[in-house]
């Protein structure tokens, strides 16, 4: 069942409220008959700018909302409210943003996703799943990434992938389910001792509800997605698109086409089918720690 206007439900970040938002405005003017560049005139903005705002890919002020909504012809006063403090919601910021000097702009969009999804696929082929890290771990990968960067810096970055894996364990959690693929668990990310201890985080993760973990063998051979890892994020809203994040080394890419959705899912299908069913999850993860870290 799609949301109220004001609701978020449990962890909904600002960029989903500015999803719903934008969603919701769309609707009312195409039921109002008034286009993309009537709407941007009234505002004194540009139709691009419209377009932007209807995809939540901006800010809103509430004056533009107010007058939005005046050009619709809504005038109830409770739904007006209702849509303005989505508006004042949707400007909040979230938690991440007090790590806004270490964390680039286009990961704050991906933060603000995953923080309102209720379903993250993902498919990892280098590292282990970052919601799934242990603090040392994550600290390997950030000094790969950042290896001289000031100390103090490196525990900020670590401290937020920290931040970022409560929304497993807070109240209503999403659901998450990781394909992996073999070599990410093998690579000795930080050493034999880090390694030892983040696969046998991975095997007590196996034991969530919440969470389904996939290993892709070696005598997979080549599969599915051989370009690269993704994650597919869905949202509980059914107005809302899911969304493919593709991470690069200075960017990402955020796919919410129809076509490009229906490749992704596809591709993320033929991965789980690929990969060990998830009861086979701790038994691999047993295997591994035998032959690589014994204790």
């Amino acid at each position: 069942m799609a949301m109220g206007p004001a609701e978020g439900g449990p962890g909904t970040g600002p960029t989903v409220l500015r999803m719903l938002l934008g969603a919701q405005l769309r609707r009312l003017r195409e039921s109002s008959g008034v286009t993309r560049e009537g709407a941007g005139w009234e505002i004194r903005a540009s139709e691009s700018k419209i377009s932007r705002m209807e995809l939540g890919r901006v800010g809103f002020k509430e004056r533009d909302v107010a007058d939005l909504l005046t050009l619709y012809g809504v005038t109830a006063p409770e739904e007006r409210e209702a849509l303005l403090k989505l508006a004042r919601d949707a400007n909040s910021p979230g938690w991440w943003h007090r790590y806004g000097d270490v964390l680039p702009s286009w990961f704050q969009s991906y933060l603000g996703l995953e923080a309102a999804a209720v379903l993250i696929r993902s498919y990892e082929v280098q590292f282990v799943p970052g919601l799934l890290q242990t603090r040392e771990y994550a600290r390997a990968v950030v000094l790969l990434g950042h290896g001289r960067a000031a100390p103090a810096e490196i525990e900020r970055r670590v401290a937020l992938r920290m931040q970022r894996q409560r929304l497993l364990h807070r109240e209503r959690p999403p659901q998450l389910w990781a394909v992996v693929d073999e070599a990410a668990l093998r690579r000795p990310i930080g050493g034999p001792r880090v390694m030892r201890d983040q696969v046998a985080a991975l095997i007590e993760a196996t034991k969530s509800p919440n969470i389904r973990l996939q290993v892709i063998p070696f005598a997979a051979g080549g599969h599915a997605a051989a370009g690269g890892a993704f994650t597919i994020l869905r949202f509980g809203d059914q107005e809302l698109p899911d969304v493919v994040y593709i991470e690069q080394l200075t960017s990402a890419l955020y796919l919410d086409k129809r076509d490009d959705l229906d490749y992704y899912a596809v591709a993320m299908e033929r991965l789980c089918v690929e990969a060990e069913p998830p009861e086979r999850t701790p038994e691999i993860l047993g295997g591994i720690l035998d032959d690589l870290y014994p204790g």
